[in-house]
């Protein structure tokens, strides 16, 4: 039975079995709980989870803690492994003589190789630190980063790595967390961060999304206005109109069936005009990945079907 089950067990007790009664007293000194009334004592073996150490001040908590940093998807080993010290000093921090250097840099050496001794572990040890790599990047948060991390390990243990590039699947792992977090990154985005081929990207996360049972939701033009207006250099009053402007389109049902990277870039277009901070459609269209043609026709529908006057 583990720690956490014991623990688990004993906060379930609030009877005495000999006589019924609920006035049980807890001794951590001892590590006993006995009833009040009978005297019973009902186990005599209770782990204390607390520390053995008083503190007065969060730096002496700091010092005193023997605890490690929390797991992380992003590290193969989940940050639980060991690592060996670079800086050749003991504990009082005297240098290593040359004999003991000699020592720890093969200690070093064999407790790498020993960290990634399968093909599994040497998987995620060059596939994690490249989903770090691209996300920073991408201006993608850690949380974010960490489902990102979980995903490509699903795969892994589904054996959908075999015949397929790690650049590859990285990618179609980062496109569908950004799905499902809406933060409005297009393929092309993440083909351009990734260095991945569209195609390929997109076969890869087909795959992906058959494979695990991921059910993806349809991207709307609101998941990508914020990036494209943040790009484009444009104040937060463009931003809050054209929130305006494809919440009127979309209540008169225009948007439907239309590309959301299309109606967005059309919709930034109209209110960049509206408020008097102009941007063409040449530098809207390399933000956002978008023809010019298409900027126009959406842009053309949007005002005919809002009234909106543009010369």
């Amino acid at each position: 039975m583990s720690i956490e089950e014991e623990l688990r067990t004993f906060e379930n007790i609030t009877r005495c079995q000999e006589c019924g009664s609920r006035n049980l007293e807890r001794d951590i000194s001892r590590g006993e709980l006995c009833c009040i009334e009978c005297g019973l004592v009902i186990e005599d073996n209770i782990i204390d989870p607390g520390a053995e150490w008083r503190t007065f001040s969060p730096q002496q908590a700091d010092s005193l803690s023997r605890t490690g940093a929390p797991s992380t998807q992003l590290l193969h080993d989940k940050g639980l492994s060991t690592d060996i010290d670079w800086q050749n000093r003991d504990y009082s921090g005297k240098a290593l003589t040359g004999k003991t250097r000699m020592q720890y840099h093969r200690m070093r050496k064999w407790q790498r190789r020993a960290r990634t001794a399968n093909t599994h572990d040497r998987n995620l040890a060059q596939a994690l630190p490249e989903i770090s790599r691209i996300c920073s990047n991408l201006g993608i948060s850690k949380s974010v980063q960490q489902e990102i991390a979980s995903i490509y390990r699903k795969s892994l243990e589904k054996g959908l790595t075999r015949g397929r590039s790690i650049d590859a699947l990285v990618a179609a792992s980062i496109y569908i967390v950004c799905n499902m977090n809406k933060l409005g990154r297009t393929l092309d985005e993440v083909s351009r961060a990734t260095r991945v081929g569209r195609k390929e990207l997109t076969r890869c996360y087909k795959i992906l999304k058959k494979e695990l049972g991921i059910r993806l939701r349809v991207n709307h033009p609101r998941d990508f206005i914020g990036g494209f207006c943040s790009k484009l250099g444009l104040p937060p009053e463009v931003l809050r109109k054209t929130n305006e402007i494809i919440d009127e389109a979309e209540r008169f049902e225009m948007i439907d069936g239309k590309s959301p990277t299309g109606v967005a870039a059309a919709a930034i277009y109209i209110a960049a005009y509206l408020e008097g901070r102009n941007r063409t459609q040449r530098e809207i269209a390399d933000i956002s990945s978008v023809t010019e043609v298409t900027i126009r026709n959406r842009y053309k529908e949007l005002a005919n079907g809002l009234n909106i006057e543009i010369n």
